[in-house]
């Protein structure tokens, strides 16, 4: 399993932002400092505007700012915030849909796992990565 580049870079602005979150981040300082591209962290900004975890704050002096309580922000939200679907029905060998009727070798023996690893995006915050 494999998060998209998306949802990398959502956690990774949400994390960098979380640190300090009473001070104001402008994009371009953002995208420096994470080695995203400007305009991709842009896209990603406005998908985390819109879920109410960053507000924006425009100006010469404006910039984002953490409106949650980073102990407030489950990974699984910012995943779900930027459309990440961690419930993955697709093989982990890449042969297309894997499902109860139409198993790979690897099927039975990833469901644990795979459960465990969206418990633990259930039950981790941002608060715990920073």
């Amino acid at each position: 399993m494999k998060l998209n580049t998306t949802s990398q870079y959502a956690i990774r602005i949400m994390e960098f932002i979380a640190k300090d979150s009473k001070t104001l981040y402008n994009a371009k300082t953002i995208s420096e400092e994470l080695s995203i591209p400007y305009k991709y962290l842009t896209k990603i900004m406005t998908q985390l505007i819109e879920v109410n975890f960053l507000k924006s704050i425009r100006g010469r002096e404006g910039g984002y700012l953490l409106l949650e309580k980073p102990e407030n922000i489950k990974i699984l939200d910012i995943l779900e915030s930027v459309k990440e679907c961690i419930d993955q029905k697709n093989c982990l060998l890449g042969m297309g849909l894997c499902n109860a009727t139409k198993k790979c070798s690897m099927h039975d023996m990833w469901e644990k796992p795979k459960k465990e690893i969206i418990n633990m995006f259930k039950g981790t915050t941002l608060n715990e990565l920073i």
